[in-house]
């Protein structure tokens, strides 16, 4: 392997292989733009999500069949931490996947200051 290993937070893993959340073609590219991050590379289509925690990155997948994020932080050495992987229904990121990401980022610097 190429890079820094994934580290999934929460649910992240399991969501990203939901088919009833990620279809086959969003999980597809988002595995490729994980790739990308692991080499120390930017994805083709991101932002940054620093509301929710410094360094703080959002992969944007956007398809015909939804709009699919997955946020990340990989400012730390030693991993890449996938905090949240969802399919946005509107626009605008919800409240409720803002929480999730910022509590899932904050578990990961509580852990990190514990090494």
């Amino acid at each position: 392997m190429d890079g820094k290993p994934i580290k999934w937070r929460g649910s992240s893993y399991e969501d990203i292989k939901d088919d009833h959340i990620f279809t086959p073609r969003a999980r597809r590219d988002a595995g490729f733009q994980l790739s990308q991050v692991q080499r120390g590379l930017d994805p083709e289509d991101w932002k940054p999500f620093d509301v929710v925690g410094a360094g703080t990155k959002e992969i944007r997948i956007n398809h015909d069949d939804g709009w699919f994020r997955v946020m990340y932080v990989a400012k730390f050495p030693e991993a890449v931490y996938v905090l949240h992987c969802f399919k946005k229904k509107t626009a605008t990121t919800s409240k409720r996947d803002k929480e999730i990401t910022a509590a899932r980022y904050k578990a990961v610097i509580e852990e990190r200051s514990k090494k």
